[in-house]
């Protein structure tokens, strides 16, 4: 399996059809939980995945490994690459981690780490089932009645056991954007105080309701920054489970380069030449956004449609 998508995490439908018209179909789902070629990612409590000890690749289970090990553990369909059943395997407080290592011969990490090490389609696996574990966990009771839930529709959706309400509640997604924003051969990066030494990365916010994207980028980087964007552009979305998010990527031309930080979530914003950021790189007073997020890759667009640079190559000569 292999995705083309540069964004980690993202490019999933390309390797995997998540078969949604057959989740309500138990007595199917279950035929396909036995078969041989089944595979279960397993997760544990924090939503940390087993990894193979040796190797920087996921701990499947087959299904005999998993009626051995885990038969009473709750499983999602999360659906079909290489005409084999996917599985997510959710562990609770009472299983045995350390017993589970041993016998699976394997190691644990979260996503963060977990997403830089992996392979495009194992690492888009793994966030997938994390969003859907995280959801499964936090939604125990009904926001209309309070009463309990039930998982159903092979845990993609949780059902209200209130006989009178029976709603059915779905998982969420908080969208959020984040965007580089270029003004007369510059791009304005910002940093939080809470950030590594040197770090700066594109500005993002959570999209309130009633307000379009575009808006919400003017929005954000007006609040954060107080620049003045004009045009915005669409550029690419990022799954980001952690817990419970989507990253919508965009390109934006402000009108105002003047900055005013204003809400105090910013320790400092600067406009960025793409020299400034060569030199600043090479002395190692700037760092880039980990590669694991959009901004990385929203950044090394930048660079490369700007000035023909490389930002992968400019980060490897720095750490020379």
């Amino acid at each position: 399996m292999a995705s083309t998508n540069s964004n980690t995490f993202a490019g999933l439908s390309l390797i995997l059809d998540r078969v949604s018209e057959q989740r309500d179909d138990g007595d199917r789902v279950a035929e396909q939980a036995r078969s041989l070629g089944a595979r279960y990612l397993l997760l544990d409590v924090a939503g940390d995945a087993f990894l193979q000890h040796g190797n920087d690749a996921l701990r499947w289970l087959d299904a005999t490994e998993r009626e051995r090990l885990l038969p009473h553990a709750s499983y999602s369909l999360l659906g079909i690459a290489d005409e084999q059943p996917h599985f997510m395997l959710l562990l609770d407080e009472s299983d045995d981690i350390a017993a589970l290592e041993s016998a699976l011969v394997a190691r644990r990490l979260g996503l963060r780490e977990a997403g830089l090490l992996l392979a495009a389609d194992e690492a888009g696996l793994f966030a997938y089932a994390k969003g859907l574990a995280h959801w499964q966990r936090e939604t125990r009771f009904c926001a209309r009645c309070g009463s309990p839930l039930q998982l159903v529709s092979s845990g993609h959706r949780a059902q209200c056991t209130n006989p009178a309400c029976g709603r059915l509640h779905f998982p969420r997604t908080d969208a959020a954007i984040i965007v580089i924003v270029e003004y007369e051969g510059a791009c304005l990066l910002g940093r939080q105080a809470s950030w590594p030494p040197g770090r700066y990365s594109t500005l993002a916010g959570f999209i309130e309701p009633g307000e379009a994207l575009e808006d919400a980028v003017r929005r954000e980087v007006a609040e954060e920054s107080g620049v003045i964007v004009g045009d915005v552009h669409y550029h690419s979305s990022q799954p980001w489970p952690m817990p419970a998010s989507l990253m919508v990527g965009f390109t934006a031309t402000a009108i105002s380069p003047a900055i005013r930080l204003r809400d105090g979530e910013l320790e400092d914003a600067r406009w960025f030449t793409p020299q400034q950021i060569v030199d600043e790189l090479a002395d190692g007073s700037l760092a880039t956004p980990t590669r694991l997020s959009v901004s990385y890759q929203l950044l090394s667009h930048w660079l490369r449609e700007r000035a023909g640079l490389d930002l992968d190559a400019l980060v490897a000569r720095a750490r020379r």
